[in-house]
C-alpha cells in the first residue's frame, strides 16, 4: 500500500451540527464531528461548522421565510456557507429513536433550494458530495442515517459508498459519545468515521476533476422543452 496520502487542498467541507444544545453547551455530536474534521484538515480540506440551533432558522420550505410570514430567518445568511462547500456533512443526535427536530428543520430548508439550478442547468446540489454522522445512547443509527442520506441524495447530492458513521452506547441511561472517553476507542466507530471521511473527499475530488455530474439526461429546462434523453413511453413502443 502506498504511503502517499492524497492532498485535497482546494476542497471545502461544511458540517452542520443538529444538536439541540446551544453554544457553549458541550455537544457530543460535535466531538464526533471533530474526528472527521481533523482527518479532512490534515488532507488540506478547509472546513466550516454550523451549529444550527445557535441560529434563528425559521420552519418552512422556502429559501427565505421572511417572504412568507416569518418574523425573522437566518437561513439566507447560512445558505452561502452550505452551497459553497464541496462536501456537506449533516450530523446530529438520536432522540426517541429518530433524528432531532433540528436535523429535520435543516433538511427542510435544504429542500427549499431543490428547484434552483447550478451553472450547468442541473439542480443546484449536483456535483457535491454528502454524508452524515449520528450519535446517541440508544439504537437508531441506521434508521436516522437512512433518512438523512435519502434526503440528501434525493435533492441532488452525490452519496459515496459508506457515507455514514456513528456511535451509540448501551440501551438505557448511560454515557454519550465522549463522556469520560466513551466511544473514543470503539473500532467500529473509528473505522466507519474514517472511511466515510475519505470517501467523501475522494468523491468530491472526482466530481471536481470531472466538472461535476455530466449534464446529459438531467436538465429540467430541456425536459420541459420536450427533450426526452432517450426515454420512450411504453404506451407508444
Amino acid at each position: 500500500m502506498s504511503d502517499q496520502r492524497p492532498d485535497y487542498s482546494g476542497l471545502s467541507a461544511c458540517f452542520v451540527n443538529a444538536t439541540l444544545k446551544p453554544s457553549p453547551e458541550h455537544s457530543h455530536t460535535q466531538a464526533l464531528i471533530d474526528v472527521s474534521r481533523d482527518i479532512m484538515k490534515r488532507a488540506g480540506v478547509s472546513t466550516d461548522v454550523i451549529r444550527a440551533v445557535d441560529h434563528d432558522i425559521a420552519p418552512g420550505v422556502q429559501p427565505d421565510m421572511t417572504a412568507h410570514g416569518a418574523a425573522s430567518d437566518e437561513w439566507p445568511e447560512l445558505w452561502p456557507r452550505i452551497i459553497g462547500a464541496d462536501i456537506l456533512v449533516l450530523a446530529g443526535p438520536i432522540w426517541l429513536g429518530v433524528n432531532s427536530s433540528v436535523m429535520h428543520r435543516v433538511i427542510e430548508r435544504l429542500y427549499a433550494h431543490s428547484a434552483e439550478r447550478n451553472d450547468a442547468g442541473q439542480y443546484v446540489f449536483y456535483g457535491r458530495a454528502a454524508g452524515c454522522l449520528i450519535t446517541g445512547n440508544e439504537d437508531g443509527i441506521k434508521a436516522c442515517a437512512s433518512t438523512v442520506l435519502y434526503a440528501l441524495g434525493h435533492i441532488g447530492y452525490t452519496i459515496p459508498p459508506q457515507a455514514d458513521a456513528g456511535w451509540i452506547g448501551e440501551a438505557g441511561p448511560g454515557p454519550s459519545y465522549g463522556d469520560d472517553g466513551a466511544g473514543f476507542d470503539n473500532d467500529f466507530t473509528n473505522r466507519n468515521t474514517t472511511f466515510m471521511t475519505w470517501n467523501l473527499m475522494h468523491t468530491a475530488k472526482a466530481l471536481a476533476d470531472a466538472g461535476g455530474i455530466p449534464a446529459y439526461g438531467n436538465l429540467p429546462a430541456e425536459w420541459s422543452d420536450g427533450e426526452r434523453f432517450g426515454f420512450q413511453n411504453p404506451e407508444y413502443r
